[in-house]
């Protein structure tokens, strides 16, 4: 199981309410970046302010942080702080973040984390995404004119880091499914148009059955025999695609689909992601939630959570 970084504490225990900007006048989101910094650097002994900056406005630059509407979440890791970090502003008028005028940020969450404490900036996300983001709180926070009582009104809130992050923190709810009584002509348009390599089966009820991917198709495609050949010659021009061509809108993904794929449960240690898709040799792992398939996690997209966000 992953190595617990922080074990039941509330979200509040890491900053103070001198960590608190409220209602800042600056315009810009840089400013205002600089302006955290150097109030933790006073409060907290960050090291470097420079350094600091470069490492936030990096990230800035590599990802969006507006976790939602209103509310923004810089973060960097950084080698001179051992613990967890935390500043916090707000802009009545709101700051433009990725040049989105239409949406301005009200409140900023800054995140600072030792850079060999992975997990730390994840459960930051895990615990506010899952109370900041209620219909109405970023507004109340935005109102506070006093950080005391800004930070009492955060400290009942009720946010609470998670014991460790889980495969529902980081997985991605946007994906692509097929039916087990859709065609490979379906599969097929999925592979192409939506670069898939592979396509994960449900039956009626939403439950993960199996998958299908581009290997078993090339597996379809070429029989064993293939494989074998020295001389191509007598089939250089596609031949064994044309089967696939003449009956792929009646060849049924029941017929074809693997039962080997990678899994975890939403509440399952991130760290499991790993340990099944190495496992089962597969490039992403399937997140469920009572066999009903929720999410799906890439290999990439655990490594840039893990090493780079």
């Amino acid at each position: 199981m992953e190595k617990v970084e922080i074990k039941s504490a509330d979200f509040t225990a890491f900053f103070t309410a001198e960590d608190i900007i409220c209602h800042s006048d600056l315009k810009k989101r840089n400013d205002l970046f600089s302006a955290i910094l150097k109030n933790l650097a006073y409060n907290k002994g960050i090291g470097n302010v420079n350094d600091a900056y470069n490492a936030v406005l990096e990230r800035e630059e590599g990802y969006s942080t507006v976790l939602s509407k209103g509310l923004a979440l810089p973060h960097a890791r950084l080698s001179t702080i051992s613990e967890l970090v935390i500043g916090i502003a707000t802009s009545k008028e709101g700051i433009v973040f990725d040049g989105d005028s239409e949406n301005p940020v009200h409140v900023v969450i800054m995140i600072l984390t030792p850079k060999d404490k992975p997990s730390l900036y994840l459960q930051v996300l895990s615990s506010v995404s899952k109370v900041l983001a209620q219909e109405g709180i970023i507004d109340k926070l935005a109102e506070f004119s006093d950080n005391n009582e800004m930070w009492r009104f955060l400290n009942r809130s009720g946010l609470d880091f998670p014991d460790y992050i889980c495969a529902g923190d980081i997985m991605n709810s946007d994906f692509s499914s097929l039916k087990e009584n859709a065609t490979l002509e379906q599969a097929i348009d999925l592979f192409v148009n939506k670069n898939m390599n592979d396509v994960p089966v449900l039956d009626a009820d939403g439950d993960l059955v199996g998958i299908v991917s581009t290997s078993e198709l090339l597996r379809v495609c070429l029989p064993d025999y293939i494989l074998w050949m020295d001389d191509l010659s007598p089939i250089i021009n596609f031949e064994p695609f044309s089967h696939i061509l003449q009956n792929e809108s009646n060849t049924w993904l029941a017929e074809i689909m693997s039962y080997d794929f990678a899994s975890v449960d939403e509440k399952d240690p991130a760290i499991m992601v790993a340990q099944e898709i190495t496992k089962h040799k597969k490039g992403q792992a399937y997140v469920l939630r009572d066999k009903k398939l929720v999410g799906v996690i890439t290999m990439q997209q655990f490594l840039n959570k893990i090493l780079r966000e």
